[in-house]
């Protein structure tokens, strides 16, 4: 009755989120990733360059809807260098406020030496100042090598095109008679890309997932440490028996209802907290392109190191404490031990629910982290009002980290749902209290990062299914060990059209969530045709998927500074107040816009194209 109701469901649910993801697309504002794809793989043909091969490419094949491309840069040491500079203003402002308030008229100083704390006194405006230059030269120098030099163009372009059918078309089929070259897919959000994984050749994807597969395996072994230590405090009358030395400390009324009722699930807890960070790291060094990419990814590894742990390990390590004896003795009643210890934990994963679930979601609601977070900033780390607006800025949804929080709820919820019912009213007010919270956070509090159109639905949903699957086996095999044979037969089919119901559900509602319809395409192009008849689209796609710190390095603000001046970096104008004549000012911004017109003109000769 259970696997019947959850199965169906989850059909309704498939069938109206996809319903909701296309009207949702339809009803989208115009972006640049609908009229864009990624390509990666792009062959080398003696001489040619990458991007003179794309423009040839698509000039070929989709000479109707081509109309530019932009190629990927390894941008990541520019990338270093434009956050220094952002840094050194940062300090630059800081100081000149800082001696614009102070009553004395002595200037600040530092030391030139390692970590600032050893060398000879310089005075810390002329330092700074002296270094932002030094930045500021050594960024055109860097941006205009790697705009020129062929070494740091990767074999990767965003390719864009002058309707969405034809962005469609292109990045669902395949190119290529070799289909290990000109492989595409569409491209991320602009504001989803991640430019550092974008320099990963394509063809050490594979070596890094199967590295992070090992790690992954060895993690979920290595957090059987801490549950042992968690069970051992919930066996404590396990402990009083193998060890007699803590007996006094244990019969204590106070310290045992502590250790069995609030600790175990606590310590578990604290013992988790960290995975999800490390999970996300996992997944980017993986080499994924797009961060809602790295998250789905690294909420699967942290449900399957949950699921192995908080539910397996616990109730494998729990019988080990409860029937040690039995299995040194005896190694063939260990599956009955097993079975008969998953009844027994019900008390701990109630406490567990209580004490990571509803605090999770008290938690949530009150955002005391958050606010601590931002007042500990406030007093150590603010200087600037630069730094208060990055100090306040708004935060997302971790989807990577709530999203196995659920599976992994109502996976007990299924197990215990027949074994031991007590536990549902906690799982039931969790997902209430849940529902509400999370609801107005995501309306009222958190700021997307990314739009990824309901594409988290089908990890969701194999969550479900996972979950389903493993309350069969579980129930399976204690039926049997409780000796009802009766009963067994009858379950032996449920796994079987679970996965059957997957594969169906999968086949129907999957490609929904990683294609675009071309007939939906096509509407939209001729409603947008229709609304907006002299669109220019090529301007509104020219520079979308250029490197940031390719932009930020030609953005006003990488004027030179006189290091004995006083400024105002408030703004992108920076006033001088220097005794420097105004003819070397006004020859420094012309050479500055020099600079820019020729890295603007060797940008445009990367992606020149004809409509």
């Amino acid at each position: 009755m259970y696997t019947a109701w959850t199965c169906l469901m989850l059909f309704k649910e498939y069938e109206q989120v996809e319903s909701l993801r296309f009207k949702f697309l339809a009803a989208q504002k115009r972006r640049p990733d609908q009229f864009t794809i990624l390509v990666r793989q792009v062959p080398r043909v003696g001489q040619i360059k990458v991007s003179q091969q794309i423009e040839n490419f698509f000039k070929e094949n989709h000479s109707e809807h081509y109309i530019t491309h932009q190629v990927v840069y390894d941008a990541n040491y520019l990338s270093l260098l434009v956050e220094d500079k952002e840094k050194c203003l940062d300090t630059i402002e800081y100081l000149q406020k800082q001696q614009g308030g102070s009553q004395s008229s002595q200037c600040p100083t530092t030391r030139k030496g390692f970590l600032r704390i050893v060398g000879e006194k310089v005075n810390s405006i002329d330092f700074y100042t002296s270094k932002y230059n030094r930045l500021i030269e050594e960024i055109k120098t860097v941006q205009c090598h790697i705009l020129s030099s062929e070494k740091f163009v990767m074999k990767a372009g965003f390719v864009s095109f002058n309707s969405r059918w034809g962005a469609a078309v292109c990045a669902q089929t395949q190119q290529s008679k070799d289909s290990t070259c000109w492989l595409t897919d569409w491209a991320p959000e602009a504001r989803d890309v991640c430019w550092d994984n974008l320099s990963i050749p394509y063809m050490a994807l594979n070596s890094r997932r199967l590295l992070v597969g090992f790690l992954i395996f060895f993690i979920a072994f290595f957090f059987m440490i801490p549950i042992t230590f968690v069970q051992s405090l919930a066996n404590l009358d396990a402990l009083d028996k193998n060890f007699h030395f803590l007996k006094p400390l244990i019969d204590q009324s106070f310290i045992r209802s502590v250790l069995q009722g609030f600790l175990p699930g606590l310590s578990l807890n604290l013992s988790l907290h960290f995975l999800p960070q490390l999970m996300m790291f996992l997944s980017k060094f993986e080499g994924r392109v797009s961060y809602s990419k790295i998250m789905r990814s690294a909420a699967t590894k942290y449900f399957i190191v949950m699921v192995v742990n908080v539910f397996f390990g616990n109730v494998i390590v729990g019988s080990v404490f409860v029937q040690l004896k039995q299995y040194i003795n005896s190694p063939i009643r260990v599956p009955k031990a097993f079975g008969s210890s998953i009844p027994m934990k019900s008390t701990f994963f109630i406490t567990y629910i209580m004490v990571d679930g509803w605090s999770t979601v008290a938690a949530e609601a009150l955002r005391l982290g958050a606010f601590m977070w931002y007042h500990l900033q406030n007093m150590v780390i603010v200087k600037t009002e630069r730094d208060r607006n990055n100090a306040m800025a708004f935060s997302t949804l971790q989807y990577n980290a709530v999203l196995p929080k659920l599976g992994l709820y109502f996976l007990l919820g299924l197990v215990y749902s027949v074994i031991s019912p007590l536990i549902l009213p906690f799982i039931i007010v969790f997902y209430a209290f849940g529902y509400i919270i999370y609801r107005n956070q995501v309306i009222n509090v958190y700021v997307p990062k990314f739009e990824s159109s309901a594409a988290f639905w089908p990890l969701a949903h194999r969550f479900i299914i996972v979950a389903l699957l493993i309350t069969h086996i579980t129930l399976i095999g204690l039926f049997s060990i409780k000796r009802s044979a009766a009963s067994t037969p009858l379950l032996l089919p449920l796994p079987v059209l679970t996965l059957f119901f997957h594969w169906y559900c999968t086949d129907r509602y999957g490609p929904a969530f990683d294609q675009y319809p071309l007939q939906e395409a096509r509407a939209k192009d001729n409603l947008e045709r229709t609304l907006e008849p002299n669109l220019d689209v090529r301007s509104f796609l020219e520079r979308a998927y250029l490197h940031p710190a390719i932009k930020a390095a030609l953005a006003e603000d990488t004027v030179a500074l006189d290091a004995s001046g006083i400024y105002n970096l408030l703004g992108n104008r920076i006033t001088e107040a220097s005794s420097r004549p105004a003819q070397s000012s006004q020859r420094s911004n012309v050479d500055n816009k020099q600079y820019e017109q020729t890295c603007i003109v060797s940008i445009d000769s990367q992606s020149t194209s004809t409509m």
